[in-house]
Order: C-alpha cells, then structure tokens, then sequence
C-alpha cells in the first residue's frame, strides 16, 4: 500500500481535499492533528512527558489538556513549544505508522494530512506527498471566516509555519485550490495517477 502525505499552509483546504479523496474514491484518511489531540488527552507516556515540561497545570482535574494554558505558555516561549513538539510529533508519527499498517490490505493507497508534515519530519516515513496551495489572501480570508480569528493573528499564524514555495519545491504533487470545482478535477486525475504507482 502507497503510504501519501497531504499537506499544506493554514487554509490551503488539506482537510477539503482529503474528504474529497475520502468520499470519491472511499480513501482512508489518517488526521494527525486531531490524532495528536487524542494522544495528549489519553495517552499516559504522552501525558506523562509533557507535565514534566509544562507542570501538572497543563491538565485540567479531569485529566484533559488545558488547551488555553498550554498555548499560553509555549506560544511566548519557543524552547518550551520545541520541547513539546518533541513529545508530541514522535508520539504521531508512530501512532500514524500503526494506523497505515493496520489498514486491510484492499486499499491501494491511503493519506495522511498533517500540517506539519515537513516541519515533524514525518515526510520521511511517507512513499509520495501532495501539496495544497492557493495564493496567501484567499488563505487569510478562509480562516478569518473559518475562526473568526484577526487578520493579525491569521498573519502571525502564517508567518511561524513553513514557507509555501519551500514546500512545493519538496512535493511530488501540487493541488491548486481556487475552487472547490477545480479541486475536484485535479483530485481525480492524481487518483488515477496514484492508483498506477501503487501497482
């Protein structure tokens, strides 16, 4: 089975490319970021790890991740938000190794959509990555209707991930999403190209 990874910058559409993936052509999906939220709510190692970091404050009495407190804190302080990415992206990358292995074998490829992807290093343990992109203004405008979120603060997310170009140079496929339209002809002709390479 073709291990794909699909990435992007915030509001390329991954996750809209990958639900088309999904119900065009019945492709599993593995969704690293809501995998990691699982991780760090359930998993006890995880858990563990990261009071050790951040204290035991980073966990409300129920045992959930205080999710503002911690963004709080790792978002002011680089070295700490490093150190948590080192809990927390090996833990995702394991559990997403799991995930492709388990899957029966009747699927020809399968995807991981990860916002991180190059960033983690997770790329690595991937066979082909795909790459979403749409021009920078119609990103900020998704996500500040997407959020609710200040420009501000959509700029400064956009500004701490990784550059678009840089990304596009290291993909092997490209999805241009203009349109949802657009999008949907291109998700077909790489499913049949996906297909082939999977043979």
């Amino acid at each position: 089975m073709l291990k794909v990874g699909i990435t992007g910058g915030i509001g390329s559409g991954k996750t809209t490319a990958c639900k088309l993936f999904s119900k065009l052509f019945d492709i599993p999906i593995y969704y690293a970021d809501s995998r990691a939220k699982h991780l760090m709510n359930f998993d006890p190692v995880v858990k563990q790890q990261i009071k050790e970091i951040l204290g035991t404050e980073a966990y409300h009495n129920n045992g959930r991740l205080n999710r503002k407190q911690v963004s709080s804190i790792v978002f002011k302080n680089p070295n700490l938000l490093k150190a948590l990415n080192s809990v927390v992206h090996p833990a995702v990358q394991e559990d997403g190794l799991k995930w492709f292995k388990q899957l029966p074998k009747k699927y020809p490829y399968a995807i991981k959509e990860a916002a991180l992807l190059y960033e983690s290093k997770s790329y690595i343990t991937l066979d082909k990555i795909i790459v979403v992109h749409v021009d920078n203004e119609t990103r900020i405008q998704r996500v500040i209707k997407r959020d609710r979120s200040k420009r501000e603060a959509v700029l400064a997310r956009i500004k701490n991930q990784m550059d678009q170009n840089k990304k596009i140079k290291m993909a092997d496929f490209l999805l241009e999403n203009d349109s949802l339209k657009n999008l949907k002809i291109q998700i077909q002709k790489l499913h049949i190209e996906l297909l082939a390479l999977s043979k």
